[in-house]
């Protein structure tokens, strides 16, 4: 695993010397590999497909642009990504601009109060049949929108995307620290985000495991 990982690094690396030598039509060979990934954070971030397709594009065509300012200290993979993020995060505030302002006033302590679930359930238990079932991956998707935003960013590229602590913090530009609190706070919530959507019957049906504190 390890030689293979070493190896797309190495060949993205000559796809990028390549590129910034002139054969622009190798970016799509760089690119290519990572659409889905950059699909796919802006979608849950925005929960609207052609938002979605027109930020991933817009990233790609920003990646191709900026591609001399790749420093290489970070994986292309999350360098492609982040532009998608900082895009996906323009298109919100342009469309909610007036919810942003109140969310800029929250307190800084906001990352350390603790968030007491209002069901003692950890959402990494749901059984894969019930993950297969296109209702529940469609109620998951919907918990994972009404997640604000700062920890639907972390759960998606840590959670979805298994991008590493320190890869989400490059991407997301903050501490790992807060990389591991905001994913622990989005998982902690999840539950309670899902629980609406199946009305109260989802418990039952994925057999989750309850654990009370009583």
């Amino acid at each position: 695993m390890g030689t293979l990982k070493h190896q797309l690094e190495s060949d993205e690396q000559v796809l990028i010397r390549r590129v910034l030598g002139g054969e622009q039509e190798c970016f799509y060979d760089l690119v290519r590999p990572h659409e889905r990934s950059i699909y796919v954070a802006a979608f849950l971030l925005l929960q609207n497909q052609a938002d979605a397709e027109e930020v991933a594009q817009e990233a790609v065509f920003k990646g191709f642009r900026k591609l001399s300012q790749f420093r290489g200290e970070a994986k292309f993979s999350t360098w492609i990504i982040q532009i998608a993020i900082n895009e996906a995060r323009m298109r919100l505030r342009k469309d909610r601009r007036h919810l942003y302002e109140s969310m800029e006033q929250e307190s800084a302590s906001d990352e350390t109060e603790a968030y007491v679930p209002r069901d003692f359930a950890d959402w990494r238990e749901v059984p894969s049949e019930a993950l297969q079932r296109s209702e529940f991956r469609n109620a998951l998707a919907r918990a994972i929108a009404r997640l604000p935003e700062k920890y639907r960013e972390v759960f998606i590229l840590r959670d979805v995307e298994h991008m590493t602590a320190a890869e989400t913090a490059t991407a997301l530009g903050i501490e790992e620290g807060n990389v591991r609190t905001r994913l622990l706070r989005a998982r902690l919530m999840l539950p309670d985000e899902l629980a609406p959507g199946y009305d109260g019957t989802w418990l039952t049906e994925c057999r989750w495991r309850k654990v009370r504190p009583w």
